[in-house]
């Protein structure tokens, strides 16, 4: 990758030039810029470490072109702009060698082995199975589902995972509501939990439950647990399947209650007392906490009987967390951290868990809890996915046809397809709230960003089925081109292309999936400007030959990039057959 080959030249010239340490090289900042007049990368690394060199940070910029190995194969001479900036610009033989080097390594492309088989488990959406998936759940699936993908597209071993929480009282109601639900169908007078599930979405699961099971369970004194049980079987079934349309995949989906049957809970607990990280008292032995951020189970009744103490703040938590209640029964900590210890035992060295935005007080504390069962302060990453408004006419929706109380994932699939609807939640960071216009992502034209990215894979496969009915074929996929022929809009497409390793590389260090759908966004445009500008299929056989190669480098990097969103680059669109070549 163009990313380690130069930092290993900046590397091998701080040395040459009597500057290097490892300090001063981990402050290297490599960035593309977004004007080409700035070169095709730049760093700043002469500013940052002026002070602690002792130099001007132009001469220490200076004896860095100085003392910089040769690269034909890739770079022209680097250049000294302004205060101390460094600028790279890519050689003609890198130029010319790019369009093939894309060509043969076809989906491998933008993929590199840099994290050498790192396992990162990544569990993202685990929504309660109490009822259908929402958006926020959507989006985070949309998330989780790219991160993996970016990380395996870098060299990580990455799956992920569905954590089912089917223990609990929200369980119970649910079994609860699903049972008067078909007492409602079966003419029998049963009244619904007052904090039960209303949702129209139990009436289609009572609907499907057999006869004469559950009559037999309604008159039974122990039915609840049938109806607890079939709610629960039946629920996660329809994420199951809602999510597998969506193209979101799991290696496993988890189940809570795993932990408590094969007594890993009480494991954890017991060797969290071994390493002397737990204590019996009325209230935590340090508290500056001002009251809880998120929605997860109050302690303050427990602070008032004898319970069982975390030390979490011995690991930055703002007081000592309660694990298990006066009555015997964990709060919500204990078996979380029961589930992360089973996560590390089974080889992941990393995990990276998606939140919802209610969970931001739950952070500090669970970290804190991990390091007191002694894994490694970086094994967790949580990431927080921020509310979704969808927008209709411009104004807030908030009915569902089949839920009756918000809006499905499988709503949403309905009215404007899978592709699109992770298109749009991959468009905007996670930690910011994303308002998803559904009279935007209805459209069929190039105001729609996800069918903007779609329509330029889908011309560029129709001006090679264009070419190739007129005898007309790429160059051979190994051919290197003279680059100095190449017209401005080629070699703008070209140093676009150039840049997709280094996006994907930096979108899965910083877990920023984001930065796919901007960076294709920013390709398709590039595209459409070198297909105006440039007549692709034309007298000029040479000239045909090379253009239809760069055009179909373009796809491959498109077609990539929309398999790492999961989104699909069709062949062929709404005009997508208007060849104007």
């Amino acid at each position: 990758m163009v990313w380690i080959e130069l930092t290993d030249a900046i590397a091998a010239a701080l040395t040459a030039a009597g500057i290097h340490t490892p300090e001063r090289l981990a402050r290297l900042e490599l960035a593309i810029p977004r004007e080409s007049a700035h070169g095709d990368w730049t760093t700043n690394l002469a500013l940052l470490i002026a002070k602690d060199v002792g130099r001007p940070p132009r001469a220490i910029a200076e004896a860095i072109v100085t003392n910089l190995p040769a690269d034909p194969e890739r770079f022209d001479r680097a250049e000294v702009a302004g205060p101390g900036f460094l600028n790279f610009r890519y050689s003609d033989r890198f130029v010319g060698s790019l369009v093939s080097r894309v060509r043969t390594a076809g989906e491998r492309f933008g993929s590199s082995d840099l994290a050498h088989g790192d396992p990162v488990l990544v569990e993202y959406v685990s929504a309660n199975p109490t009822g259908p998936l929402n958006v926020v759940s959507a989006r985070a699936a949309a998330v989780g589902a790219c991160l993996t993908r970016l990380l395996r597209a870098t060299g990580h071993r990455a799956d992920g995972e569905f954590y089912v929480n089917d223990c609990g009282n929200q369980v119970e109601l649910l079994g609860e509501s699903l049972a008067a639900r078909f007492a409602e169908r079966a003419g029998v007078e049963r009244a619904l939990p007052e904090l039960g599930y209303k949702g129209a979405y139990l009436a289609e699961l009572a609907a499907e439950l057999p006869e004469t099971e559950a009559r037999a369970a309604l008159a039974a004194p122990d039915g609840a647990t049938w109806f607890r049980d079939q709610a629960l079987e039946r629920m996660v079934a329809w994420q199951r399947r809602d999510l597998a349309d969506y193209g979101a995949e799991f290696a496993r989906w988890f189940r809570e209650s795993e932990l408590h049957r094969s007594g890993a809970v009480d494991e954890t607990l017991a060797a969290l007392d071994g390493r002397g990280m737990t204590y019996v008292g009325t209230r935590p032995e340090t508290d500056h906490s001002g009251g809880r951020a998120d929605g997860h189970e109050e302690e303050s009744d427990e602070e008032r009987e004898e319970a069982i103490y975390l030390r979490t703040t011995r690991f930055g938590d703002d007081k000592d967390r309660v694990v298990r209640k006066s009555d015997g029964r964990p709060t919500y900590l204990l078996p979380d951290v029961a589930y992360h210890r089973d996560k590390r035992a089974r080889g992941w060295r990393h995990a990276i868990d998606l939140w919802g935005p209610d969970h931001h007080g739950y952070i500090p504390r669970m970290k804190a809890a991990l390091q007191t069962l002694g894994l490694e302060a970086d094994f967790l990453d949580v990431i927080i996915v921020q509310q979704v408004n969808l927008l209709s006419g411009g104004q807030p929706v908030k009915m569902s046809k089949r839920a009756g109380e918000f809006v499905t994932l499988r709503d949403l699939m309905d009215d404007v397809g899978a592709d699109c609807a992770k298109f749009f939640f991959l468009m905007r960071s996670t930690s910011a709230h994303l308002d998803f216009d559904l009279d935007l992502a209805r459209r069929h034209n190039d105001e729609n960003p996800a069918y903007y990215v779609q329509y330029a894979h889908a011309r560029i496969a129709s001006v090679l089925r264009y070419a190739a009915e007129r005898g007309s074929e790429p160059a051979p996929a190994d051919q290197i081109d003279d680059a100095s022929a190449y017209a401005a809009e080629e070699r703008a497409l070209v140093r676009k292309l150039a840049t997709f390793p280094e996006v994907v590389r930096g979108a899965a260090v910083a877990r920023e999936p984001h930065r796919i759908p901007t960076y294709l966004t920013e390709t398709a445009a590039e595209f459409h400007r070198f297909y105006h500008a440039c007549r692709v299929v034309s007298e000029d056989a040479p000239l045909t030959r090379r253009r239809l190669a760069l055009a179909d480098a373009a796809r491959v990097v498109l077609r990539n990039g929309l398999a790492l969103m999961g989104v699909s680059a069709p062949d062929r669109m709404e005009r997508a057959n208007e060849v104007e070549s």
